[in-house]
Formats: C-alpha cells, sequence, structure tokens
C-alpha cells in the first residue's frame, strides 16, 4: 500500500475518534515508512527524515530504552554501624535514600524504616559524622515532628528516609542510635531485643 493509501486509511479509522487520539493517528500516518505503518521502513525511508533531522537513509529504531547503566561512579558505598557496635557496608545509587540502602541491601537493623519512608515514624533515625551533617539539605517541618519523638536524639540527627546519596556521602559513616522508638507505637526496641 502506498504512504498517501496508508494516509487515507488512518484518517478513515481515525475518524470516529476526536481530539488528540485523532492528531496522533494523524501524524503517525504522516511519519509511516513505505510499509503503511508507523515505525516500518520501505526503501529509502528514514525514521529521523520523518522528525525533521537526520540525513537520509538513516536507519534507527522509532523507540529504544537506552541499557540501564550501573557503574561504580553512580554508587556511594555507606557504613551503618548498627546498635551492638557491628558496622554494616552498603552500596547505594546516587539519589537513594538511607532508607532504600538498608532495604536494597537487606541489612540487618531491627525495626528500621517501619513506616518505609511515609514520615510516619522514627525508625530511621540515624546519626551523623559533623562534617556530612552540615552538607545535607535543611531539615523539614515534618521530619522534626518524628525527630522529636525519637530515641537518642543528638544534634546531627536525621532520618534516613528523608536524606538521599550524593557522590559528596561515599564512605559516610552513620550510626544507628541504641534504642528505637517507633512514634506509631509505644514500644522500644533496644540492643537486647
Amino acid at each position: 500500500m502506498a504512504a498517501a493509501g496508508c494516509t487515507r486509511l488512518l484518517r478513515a479509522v481515525s475518524a470516529p475518534l476526536g481530539g488528540p487520539a485523532r492528531r496522533w493517528l494523524l501524524l503517525a500516518g504522516s511519519r509511516a515508512g513505505a510499509g503503511g505503518l508507523p515505525g516500518s521502513r520501505g526503501p529509502g525511508s528514514s525514521a529521523e527524515a520523518g522528525l525533521g533531522g537526520g540525513r537520509a537513509g538513516a536507519r534507527r529504531p522509532l523507540s529504544q530504552s537506552a541499557p540501564a547503566r550501573s557503574s561504580s561512579e553512580d554508587k556511594v558505598t555507606v557504613n551503618f554501624i548498627n546498635r551492638d557496635g557491628e558496622t554494616l557496608t552498603a552500596k547505594g545509587k546516587v539519589g537513594d535514600s538511607l532508607l532504600d540502602v538498608v532495604i536494597e541491601n537487606n541489612l540487618d537493623i531491627d525495626g528500621f524504616g517501619a513506616c518505609e519512608g511515609t514520615l510516619a515514624c522514627s525508625t530511621c533515625h540515624l546519626i551523623f559524622e559533623e562534617h556530612i551533617y552540615d552538607k545535607l539539605q535543611p531539615v523539614t517541618d515534618e521530619e522534626n515532628d518524628m525527630l522529636d519523638l525519637a530515641y537518642g536524639l543528638t544534634d546531627r540527627s536525621r532520618l534516613g528516609c528523608q536524606i538521599c546519596l550524593t557522590k559528596s556521602m561515599d564512605n559516610m559513616t552513620v550510626r544507628v542510635p541504641d534504642a528505637v522508638s517507633d512514634a506509631r507505637q509505644s514500644v522500644d526496641m533496644g540492643k537486647n531485643s
């Protein structure tokens, strides 16, 4: 079927459609290759030429996701000093929260992140090194409200669900408090739980 025939067919099919669906189909019809379908290629056709750029005859798929890239450059190492004094080391991606790092690396920190990052508890309370704490984004009122309920609050305390990794945090050490207080419950979980 010639490209003109394809456009007529698309118009006929899209006639009962209105608005954006019709415009998309008409646009797709004008960009379709000689094969008659969006993305099909006939001799000498080019998806890039239909998009107003590229050189004639260049061929590439209309839609292709870039392969996921996870290099060591995108990873940040975090050391968690657990309640029992054991250091747990894990890696996370830049942009992940510290809660994400604990969960994705299946770290054994009792009760950590009970509310799953919804700012409804203080179980992901962490204590930061001063040089890291000073670089963190300001605390929000909601986080402050939960921190007020945290066990062992210090002047360098933050909630792990609210802190996202940056490259400058690589190899940082954070300390898990000796006990945890879940703001949703009146039960404390300590070293011996």
